[in-house]
């Protein structure tokens, strides 16, 4: 048996897989687009993932198999339900892993949960006691480090920040509330309001673009969207008491255009003595934060798998 994990990273529009050693190194990795399939298809999605997990996993059978991916998901039940892969509405994901990689140990966690735990292990959150990591991208994704530990909740969903509301009289959220962070924060957001006020560009790297050289509507829909996330920011650190925020995602790529308002707007939000010590910092892993971070929860030995059994 190969003492690697064989780690995946199921997205909207990749599916990624790596054998993940003991001290966090990729040894080998592979990354395909997700294939698109309307609902009632859940096999053709399943299927690339097992094609991936195959080639990916080689001869040798890993110690564990572990998976993070977009939700909603059950860990308990080893089943997902992204919003992004219609095919799958409650998919026995686990099942599945089951019959590509038989007789280990299995794990199901969060993607954003995933990507905190990577940074923690081995990226910009190293040696930090609490931390929180999120992701912003075409969402707000979230997870937790507590006491130097991944810290999931009985359901797996803990640090969901994207789901702390923080305007009442705001949007409507797909979760159902109303102005939450993602209705503010998430790319297609602040998109969706520098259009509504003028801005002409199609998408959030565009909106990046246009504000790095100055244009007016687009620096104003990354300071309302990081005013947003920094209300939700603040309020976690409250809470948990943390030493750190770490920010990845596709929309982070846009560093200081995101960071500066960002950072900005958590010190002007801050009059707590003991939150003004929190750093926020991006995330250097990248796209293996996910696959490091679920190689990483199956390593625990005090975060047992929901549902390990081989």
């Amino acid at each position: 048996m190969s003492p690697h994990v064989l780690a995946a990273d199921i997205g909207g529009t990749k599916l990624a897989a790596a054998l993940v050693a003991e001290d966090g190194t990729v040894v080998r990795r592979k990354e395909v687009p997700t294939p698109a399939a309307p609902p009632g298809a859940a096999s053709v999605v399943g299927d690339a993932l097992a094609g991936l997990l195959h080639e990916v996993a080689g001869d040798a059978p890993p110690a564990a198999v572990s998976v993070a991916s977009a939700g909603p998901l059950d860990p308990v039940a080893g089943t997902v339900s992204p919003v992004n892969i219609p095919a799958w509405r409650d998919y026995p994901i686990l099942a599945r892993v089951a019959e590509v990689v038989p007789g280990v140990p299995r794990r199901l966690v969060g993607d954003a949960v995933a990507a905190a735990a990577g940074e923690h292990w081995r990226g910009a959150g190293q040696g930090r006691d609490g931390m929180l990591g999120i992701v912003v991208s075409t969402g707000i994704g979230g997870g937790l480090v507590l006491g130097g530990l991944p810290f999931t909740g009985p359901t797996g969903n803990a640090g969901h920040i994207g789901h702390i509301v923080v305007d009442p009289g705001g949007a409507l959220c797909p979760c159902g509330a109303t102005g939450c962070v993602e209705t503010v924060a998430s790319g297609p957001s602040m998109v969706r309001w520098a259009r509504e006020n003028g801005w002409s560009g199609a998408d959030a790297r565009g909106l990046s673009a246009a504000a790095s050289t100055g244009d007016p509507v687009a620096l104003a829909a990354f300071a309302r969207g990081m005013d947003a996330l920094a209300r939700g920011i603040v309020s976690v650190a409250a809470i948990c008491d943390l030493d750190q925020v770490v920010v990845g995602g596709g929309v982070a790529a846009a560093g200081d255009t995101l960071f500066a308002p960002l950072r900005r707007a958590v010190a002007e939000h801050t009059h707590l003595p003991y939150v003004r010590r929190l750093r926020v910092d991006p995330a250097t892993l990248g796209r293996d934060a996910g696959l490091v971070g679920a190689a990483r929860m199956a390593l625990l030995p005090s975060i047992p798998p929901a549902n390990g059994a081989p």
